[in-house]
């Protein structure tokens, strides 16, 4: 959790100005609706607190049980713990801003890289949130990109290679007619690989589009340093 929490902390403005009050109430929302919690108890928003390096305040258990009573409420109960009362919830939300879009955003990722099995393309997405933390854009896009179309080799050659081979032998723009190893598909320009991949049923026309979208932006990217690189 530390890693995760440290990034919230970081995305509040003035964070070193908030009351310690307010740093419960912020953390209880990281909680429960960052980390996707049905509760925070006192203990979590505690440590909350350590693993920001901040000194815990002494009885947080009573400023939650004491939330439950001020008007408006700032906590109700649910389960074992609290949760923000909707209007604060709704009030902090706005107050973290746009900031949190990419708090929200890291975490999501950081929750999808925990379901891959361990490995090279585990290691490899979690290459591509460091970029995406450190605000380093155009490496972000690159390795999603990268990641997302060598997904795509393996889904077909482990699942779809004979349907994709004969979408592939039906297309005369192809100097290849079939595929037998990953390293084939470098035979073909990208957008005639997604075009083959909706071909073959792969992937549906949405999806496609959606590819084709994203090879144009990391294209955009390539295009953009390459021109930066010349200038200099």
């Amino acid at each position: 959790m530390t890693d995760a929490v440290n990034r919230f902390y970081n995305s509040i403005e003035d964070a070193s100005t908030e009351s310690q009050a307010s740093l419960v109430s912020l953390f209880v929302y990281y909680l429960t609706v960052e980390a996707g919690q049905t509760s925070a108890t006192a203990k979590q928003v505690s440590d909350c607190f350590t693993s920001c390096d901040l000194a815990a305040p002494a009885g947080v258990a009573s400023r939650l049980s004491e939330g439950l009573k001020t008007k408006p409420k700032k906590y109700i109960k649910k389960d074992s713990g609290y949760k923000l009362e909707r209007h604060t919830r709704e009030a902090l939300s706005k107050k973290l801003g746009a900031e949190q879009i990419t708090v929200q955003t890291s975490a999501s990722l950081r929750s999808l890289e925990h379901k891959l099995p361990d490995g090279s393309a585990k290691e490899f997405l979690k290459e591509t949130i460091n970029c995406f933390e450190a605000g380093a854009n155009r490496a972000t896009i690159t390795l999603i990109w990268i990641l997302a179309i060598d997904h795509l080799f393996a889904h077909i050659i482990k699942h779809k290679l004979a349907t994709f081979n004969a979408a592939l032998a039906a297309d005369r723009g192809v100097k290849i007619n079939a595929i037998t190893q990953r390293d084939d598909f470098t035979e073909m320009k990208e957008v005639k690989f997604i075009e083959l991949c909706r071909a073959a049923k792969v992937i549906s026309n949405d999806v496609r589009k959606i590819l084709d979208a994203g090879l144009g932006v990391r294209n955009s990217m390539r295009t953009s340093f390459r021109y930066q690189s010349d200038k200099h």
